[in-house]
């Protein structure tokens, strides 16, 4: 949905630059814009009509003003409403309950459910503080419960064990005992799903909310499911309480069909998205920074989250240091740097949150390029000895410098002009290091502007060489 409104509102907004006013004409171009996009995107058609009607509402009675044309007016409307539509502002996770608070989820299979029961109990230790407990009450898919397992292991949360053979209240129950006599602050409850909607998996369900009384039930929802996940929304909002929505594969190619459908029809908050399918792939949703990601206008915020979230401060520190008493970056560093850069979900991830007009000037063909180079210098990296590492002089200078190369390239399966190519990068990222201990780090930012700039801030890889 993204690419296909952001395109169409981007040439709308080229065709009316000539124009002084906002008209009926102009207003009904652009909607017929918006409509097709989200039709495309496969927004529920009554979503579709009712975000029409209300854009056109507010359109015509909007002056242009300042510097502003009417096209650029008019996304700004389709921006508001689109924040209006997803749900204003954040809403979070309730815990205001005696502890255990305890959080239901509901969903159907394939839709990431057991994963995102464990990125939540992430989010909940890391943001909130809190001691988790995770319960599979999925009988009928015995590997459920050992994903559950393994994933909560991976979360730093605690898993209570269950069995195909136990009834779904019995599990629920010993969790929920389990949970009070050990004084864990939450507990997460991951449900059975099917493939569809039956009557037997909303009884189920029903039954296990009514004997935990849970203070959150969250419908976990395939983003990318379009039209069905209407139908999917309608039957789980019949069946239970909704408090959230926690929207799945964010980061997929649909950006937001469901998020427009899903909150609209259940009336319920979306309350997470899943960016990612790493364990702290999972974001508290701000339906207006997403409007303004789905609009291509970028999402910065995310991007400085992002960045900071993956950066090691002590790995940082460390270095800083080591260059200030004049230590020298060596291969060890380098490698270090790539790491960092894969810890932030690699280049895609970040160039996903720019404006569109900025990532557009990166090309998604250099990005690919770039994410493979850096694997593929990771991969060399790792083939040298840690002496080689540690002294980068016995592969620039020393006397066995070639066969020493030949020895590299051979075990990371490249060519030897490859290893070349990454020594020179690394070369030119120590000359740059050199400068920043020099205290030119200041005049380098001053020289740099535009994308241009920002690869020469990236680590080694972007952009290849």
């Amino acid at each position: 949905m993204a690419t296909t409104l952001t395109d169409r509102l981007s040439h709308l907004v080229k065709t009316m630059r000539g124009q002084a006013r906002i008209t009926e004409t102009n207003v009904q171009d652009m909607l017929r814009e918006v409509r097709m996009a989200l039709l495309e995107a496969d927004v529920a058609l009554p979503v579709v009509r009712d975000f029409i009607a209300r854009v056109k509402e507010k359109a015509l009675g909007q002056e242009v003003v300042g510097s502003l044309n009417p096209g650029q007016v008019l996304v700004s409307v389709v921006h508001k409403e689109l924040a209006a539509t997803m749900g204003e502002g954040i809403s979070d996770i309730n815990l205001a309950a005696q502890p255990p608070a305890i959080i239901l989820m509901a969903g159907l299979q394939g839709a990431g459910k057991t994963t995102t029961t464990a990125k939540l109990a992430k989010h909940l230790i890391e943001k909130r503080k809190k001691k988790v407990l995770t319960v599979s009450a999925d009988v009928y898919r015995p590997a459920a419960i050992e994903q559950l397992k393994t994933v909560t292991k991976q979360a730093g949360a605690e898993w209570f064990p269950s069995e195909p053979n136990q009834k779904p209240k019995d599990i629920a129950l010993a969790a929920l005992d389990w949970a009070r006599r050990h004084y864990f602050d939450v507990l997460l409850v991951d449900t059975a799903g099917r493939l569809a909607i039956d009557e037997a998996l909303m009884a189920e369900i029903r039954e296990l909310h009514a004997t935990l009384n849970p203070v959150e039930t969250l419908f976990v929802v395939d983003a990318m499911q379009g039209q069905d996940a209407i139908n999917t929304a309608k039957a789980f909002k019949e069946a239970l309480p909704l408090t959230g929505i926690v929207l799945t594969k964010l980061d997929g190619d649909s950006r937001g069909g469901a998020a427009l459908s899903v909150r609209q029809i259940t009336g319920a908050p979306i309350k997470f998205a899943g960016v990612s399918e790493k364990i702290d792939g999972l974001e508290v949703f701000d339906a207006e920074r997403h409007a303004g990601r789905v609009l291509g206008m970028g999402d910065i915020v995310a991007l400085v989250e992002e960045v900071t979230k993956g950066v090691d401060m002590a790995a940082a520190t460390k270095m800083a240091e080591k260059l200030k008493s004049g230590g020298g970056f060596d291969l060890n560093d380098f490698l270090s740097q790539i790491s960092q850069m894969k810890k932030m979900g690699g280049l895609s991830s970040l160039m996903d949150k720019l404006p569109a007009q900025m990532a557009a000037k990166a090309g998604q063909g250099d990005m690919d390029k770039a994410e493979k180079d850096m694997r593929r210098m990771e991969g060399i990296l790792s083939a040298m000895t840690a002496k080689e590492r540690r002294q980068p002089a016995l592969l620039l200078e020393g006397k066995s410098k070639a066969s020493r190369k030949r020895r590299i390239a051979a075990g990371a399966g490249v060519q030897i002009q490859d290893v070349n190519r990454m020594l020179t990068q690394f070369e030119q990222m120590r000359d740059m290091m050199k400068k920043m201990q020099g205290g030119g780090l200041m005049k380098m930012m001053k020289k740099m502007g535009g994308m241009k700039g920002m690869k020469g801030m990236m680590p080694p890889g972007f952009g290849g060489g």
